[in-house]
């Protein structure tokens, strides 16, 4: 990422940290990321290795792995979500969190049993880097769990100023493009899980085609393995 990029980032989620972190409870248990973690554990248990919370905000999500017997990387751009994350964490569970860049991790290569990594591409200057260096630190059958937000979900406006040529924070990567990216960058697709947008039919929903379903999404799950060899 260039230096602008990032800290255009770092000083946009330092600005929203406190806001995120009023709303990260109720997300995660009853809102738009209850379902992660209960697919993350299904695909990674506790004994299968350390795991990495990219962009792990808060820290809620990192905290409910660690309680879980898993032990967690968390890391964020934002120093106000780090210091968020560390301030809310008891000292006995197995995690541990630090400032850094998704596209620059500071872990060692194969390091990784499982890589949590929810809304966290769409804000990167470049998400093949972000891809490459999540691959680079799975080990071998590891599994990536992205998340990618559905083309009219609330968050896509931080890209919406880029029509006045304005900078912005994220790019505008819709979630068949990372399904994509990912296959022709070492990970092989191993689940498919939409979270839909509130009134969405789940009947209708059902009967469509995986575009189709991503059309209709707030956001898009994406397990990923990262083959044997």
């Amino acid at each position: 990422m260039s230096n602008n990029w990032t800290e255009h980032v770092a000083q946009a989620w330092n600005e929203h940290a406190a806001n995120w972190h009023s709303r990260s409870a109720e997300m995660w248990e009853k809102g738009s990321r209850k379902t992660i973690l209960p697919l993350f554990t299904r695909l990674v248990l506790p004994q299968d290795g350390p795991v990495l919370d990219a962009g792990c905000g808060d820290g809620y999500a990192s905290r409910k792995l660690a309680a879980a017997g898993y032990r967690v990387e968390g890391l964020d751009l934002s120093a106000e979500m780090i210091a968020l994350a560390q301030e809310r964490t008891a000292d006995a569970l197995p995690v541990r969190f630090q400032q850094g860049n998704v596209a620059e991790l500071p872990f060692a290569d194969d390091h990784f049993a499982g890589v949590l990594a929810i809304n966290v591409v769409e804000f990167a200057e470049s998400p093949l880097d972000v891809l490459r260096e999540f691959h680079r630190v799975l080990r071998p059958s590891g599994i990536l769990l992205l998340g990618i937000l559905g083309p009219t979900a609330g968050p896509r406006q931080f890209s919406y100023r880029r029509l006045y040529g304005e900078a912005v924070i994220q790019n505008t990567m819709m979630p068949w493009e990372a399904k994509q990216l990912a296959a022709e960058n070492g990970f092989q697709l191993v689940e498919e899980a939409p979270v839909y947008r509130e009134g969405v039919s789940l009947e209708l929903a059902n009967s469509l085609t995986s575009e189709l379903r991503q059309a209709l999404s707030f956001l898009t799950l994406f397990a990923l393995r990262k083959p044997e060899g």
